[in-house]
């Protein structure tokens, strides 16, 4: 299996399809007022977005977006507006991570992990 989408719910997304094309993402199925997908510049992920009229009432969902050059995209990011809850830094797992929220609150997390993504020191042998 691969995994093709992940689909998060907003209550505004014409505000959410700004935020993310400000991301870098490429709008490739615009269905508004109530869906839209978009693809993955690095890739053939895809990311969708659904209408809702009220959102999760819970911590919802994480989206990890990697990027290799994360502190110069994240400096980019910052230059066109876009406010970061914590600013790129080194994780005791190995990663170097950056956070921020969506439009609808939605946590993202833009990582750097290298091999250490799928072949960390702690991987289980088979």
């Amino acid at each position: 299996m691969n995994l093709n989408q992940v689909t998060i719910p907003a209550l505004d997304l014409e505000k959410a399809v700004a935020f993310y094309q400000t991301l870098g993402l490429d709008l490739i199925v615009d269905a508004l007022p109530n869906y839209v997908r978009f693809i993955c510049p690095d890739g053939n992920s895809t990311f969708s977005i659904h209408k809702v009229e009220e959102l999760p009432q819970n911590s919802g969902t994480s989206i990890y977006f990697e990027c290799d050059d994360l502190d110069e995209k994240v400096a980019n990011l910052k230059d066109k507006g876009i406010v970061f809850d914590e600013l790129p830094n080194d994780k005791s797992w190995l990663w170097r991570e950056a956070r921020l929220k969506d439009t609808a609150n939605n946590q993202l997390i833009l990582y750097y992990a290298g091999e250490n993504r799928i072949n960390p020191p702690w991987k289980i042998k088979k």
